[in-house]
């Protein structure tokens, strides 16, 4: 019996992504859609790092932070849409072994690493908000640079212990994968093997990450609410607080998603569930991201106007 399962496990070179089951035109209606969304994640993003970039007035710690989140939506978005914008078209809707586990690496590299980032945003506004004086020394560009690469360190660390934990695991005969991409509960919940100790790494590790990344939020959001409160005049509570407002709605969309997918002991019961908030995480919130911060906020609508009048100039 071991040594069958050792040869069908050997044998297995490929996934078939099954994605969503519905009928063949629902198929291509999905391919637009999805196809508008990721076409709308890259101009967004890459709209929001060309802004920042151009504008001097935007070359703040807030904006060299809000850079990075926009790289990393793109880059995440990347890693899954593509491959799922292809099986729409297609029939087989195979994706290879060596493959599978890339995409996952990369998707929790960067995700995991976003989830660091904005804690490290909610600390920047704590610092800008509750300790203005000293903001600059703690917040200089040497340690924003350092905030960041902590961030896509922790981000690597966990990639690479979930990829580990999944070479671990043994699939028998045909593996047909639940998913429109390759995710470690998906994947948890195929294997012909023992997946007690994944399931407990997985649900530990998300704890771990979620717990540490929350009580700096939580935290740094609870000074600031403190601070804010002193201030005398509304309108001076308001446009303190206006600030952070639009990181408040990108750290609940990205949170209530990805608390429900990895930090619950039920998250691999309910595949078609997790297809649809897995869709939230990976391109409805990569594609909001810039539109909230943008909308939101008066310095980037104001580096836009003076990026197109710079143009009209010029020409």
């Amino acid at each position: 019996m071991d040594n069958l399962s050792s040869r069908n496990y050997s044998e297995v070179t490929e996934f078939i992504l099954l994605g969503f089951r519905t009928a063949p035109k629902l198929q291509i209606l999905l391919f637009f859609v999805f196809l508008v969304i990721y076409m709308a994640i890259v101009v967004g993003n890459v709209s929001m790092v060309l802004v920042i970039s151009m504008d001097s007035k935007l070359q703040t710690p807030m904006y060299f932070f809000l850079k990075n989140l926009s790289c990393l939506d793109l880059c995440y978005s990347t890693v899954i849409a593509p491959k799922m914008l292809v099986n729409f078209l297609s029939s087989e809707k195979k994706i290879a072994y060596n493959e599978c586990l890339a995409q996952f690496f990369f998707f929790a590299l960067f995700a995991t690493t976003e989830a660091f980032l904005l804690s490290v945003m909610a600390f920047d506004r704590f610092s800008a908000i509750c300790s203005p004086l000293l903001y600059h020394v703690n917040m200089s560009h040497k340690v924003c640079v350092q905030l960041v690469t902590g961030s896509y360190i922790c981000g690597t660390i966990n990639s690479v212990i979930h990829t580990s934990f999944t070479l671990t695991l043994r699939f028998c005969g045909e593996p047909r994968l639940d998913h429109f991409f390759c995710d470690v509960p998906a994947l948890i919940g195929i294997s012909c093997s023992d997946t007690f100790v994944n399931e407990i790494e997985l649900f530990i590790l998300a704890s771990l990450i979620i717990i540490s990344t929350t009580t700096v939020i939580v935290v740094s959001y609870g000074y600031i609410l403190s601070t804010v409160l002193k201030i005398p005049s509304a309108h001076g509570r308001r446009k303190t607080f206006s600030t952070c407002g639009s990181h408040i709605a990108v750290v609940s969309m990205f949170y209530g998603t990805i608390f429900f997918m990895y930090a619950q002991p039920g998250a691999l019961s309910a595949p078609e569930q997790s297809k649809i908030v897995a869709v939230f995480y990976t391109l409805i919130t990569p594609m909001l991201n810039p539109l909230t911060y943008s909308l939101r906020n008066r310095d980037v609508k104001d580096a836009v106007k003076r990026i197109v009048c710079r143009k009209e100039f010029s020409q």
